[in-house]
């Protein structure tokens, strides 16, 4: 009797200090279940910042070490354990997300810087040339009685280019074979490149553009707008090779050759005559793929950021 005196007496005084402690708990873990909702919406915020294709990213998340506890000492309770690793996901999270908004405030500053340089190569390839004004000179006094002066034979003309030349270009280029494997995008990339190493320059400029206008999907168009910008280089067109580097880089990032259109960008600028823009490309490629850089890229971007003069 004693026994379940004692026993109701327990229950009649616990039943109000559990009704105090639960609302307290309760409390507690709200604001961490709040902050982890949070923390899940700006995470996809920042993937879809990062990877606008929608790839997955993997987030590689450090947990805060346990604390030592001292032989005798309670443990932590599992709440005050998730609010820290809570804290932890919320200074990761915000570092990532000021690093990608500095990566695309970047980013936006070399598009806008490239998209008035772009139209000012564009307003000079379409103004008309005007030919050079020429000074009229005053007229030389004329002697009485004027001996007879024998004609003097004009210079002859440039000649031509013979029927015999131009029959021997066609011959040459219809001897280059047309790779025929069934891969259309990678045929017509192969025709061009193969153009572009015979020396071909303006056979291979059509053919290249052929292709990334043709088959503007297919992986293979970033080698083929590349190589573009390349034919047009050893040309002597650097200006159009620029702006096919540059669409190259903008429109595919992750493309095979977008290194190389930004190593071979900085190599046009530089020739033509804007070395402040070429340092700010090769500083572009070295944060965007410094990681990854061939040994060849390296050393090519190294040699234009002395030739550029780059801080």
């Amino acid at each position: 009797m004693r026994h379940a005196f004692f026993a109701t007496s327990c229950l009649a005084w616990s039943a109000p200090l559990l009704l105090a402690i639960a609302p307290s708990a309760i409390a507690q873990t709200a604001p961490v279940e709040v902050r982890v909702d949070r923390l899940e919406k700006e995470m996809k915020a920042v993937q879809r910042k990062v990877f606008p294709a929608g790839a997955p990213i993997e987030a590689q998340i450090v947990r805060p070490a346990a604390p030592t506890l001292a032989p005798g000492s309670p443990s932590s309770s599992p709440i005050s354990d998730l609010t820290a690793r809570v804290g932890a996901l919320e200074s990761q999270l915000a570092s990532i997300t000021g690093q990608v908004e500095e990566n695309s405030f970047k980013l936006k500053q070399l598009e806008e810087a490239f998209t008035k340089y772009k139209a000012e190569i564009e307003g000079r390839l379409l103004q008309p040339e005007t030919p050079p004004e020429v000074k009229p000179t005053a007229a030389a006094p004329v002697a009485a009685d004027p001996a007879p002066v024998a004609a003097k034979p004009a210079a002859p003309k440039a000649a031509p280019a013979t029927p015999a030349a131009s029959e021997a270009r066609k011959a040459a280029i219809a001897a280059i074979e047309r790779p025929d494997t069934g891969d259309a995008p990678m045929d017509s990339y192969s025709y061009g490149y193969r153009l572009w190493d015979a020396k071909f320059y303006p056979e291979a400029q059509a053919q290249l553009k052929a292709t990334v206008d043709k088959y503007g999907d297919a992986s293979v168009v970033s080698r083929a707008q590349n190589l573009l910008g390349r034919a047009y280089l050893d040309d002597g067109k650097p200006a159009l090779a620029s702006v096919a580097f540059y669409e190259n880089y903008q429109k595919r990032p992750r493309g095979d050759r977008a290194p190389d259109s930004l190593a071979y960008l900085g190599e046009a600028l530089i020739q033509l005559k804007k070395p402040a823009d070429a340092c700010k490309v090769y500083a572009e490629l070295e944060q965007v793929y410094g990681t990854s850089l061939s040994v060849s890229l390296r050393g090519m971007m190294d040699k234009g950021r002395a030739r550029a003069k780059c801080s």
